[in-house]
């Protein structure tokens, strides 16, 4: 396992009671270096959405135990937030949770002459899903997608 798998993979560890506890969902841990600063972020949610206070509240608790625990070396920043509107899919229960809804699907290869992709999502499984793009149904190979994410319109 690497540095940072086991820095997500001992958070995820620590913030998950206290999710528990506020009826909350992690959505994803990820640790990571941009620029000169090291940050660690957890991304919450919940029905109805995540608000600011949901992330402070998170963010006081975990700052104890992260404190309390000190098993990375670096600084590094903490942040609590929202996936946001444009979230990725990336475990079962996000694409459990997004059955019947509009995602996008950009793929390392064209497939038809195409990279980009929308649709309702209407199945998945381990290794692949399936979209309906309004006149096909379209099924993808997880390893061959490049990114999913739930479609929005402005």
């Amino acid at each position: 396992m690497s540095k940072r798998e086991d820095i997500e993979k001992k958070t995820e560890e620590l913030i998950l009671p206290i999710l528990d506890e506020l009826e909350f969902e992690l959505f994803d841990i990820e640790y990571v270096k941009e620029g000169q600063d090291y940050y660690l972020r957890a991304y919450i949610d919940k029905d109805g959405g995540i608000t600011i206070d949901d992330c402070v509240a998170v963010s006081r608790k975990m700052n104890e135990l992260l404190d309390e625990h000190d098993f990375i070396k670096e600084q590094y920043i903490f942040e609590v937030s929202s996936p946001g509107l444009g979230r990725p899919l990336k475990k079962d229960n996000d694409f459990d949770r997004s059955i019947g809804k509009r995602i996008e699907v950009h793929t390392f290869a064209k497939i038809n002459g195409c990279k980009e992709f929308e649709g309702e999502l209407i199945s998945h499984d381990k290794n692949s899903f399936t979209i309906n793009n309004d006149s096909e149904e379209i099924t993808f190979d997880k390893k061959n997608v490049s990114l999913v994410r739930l479609a929005f319109d402005f």
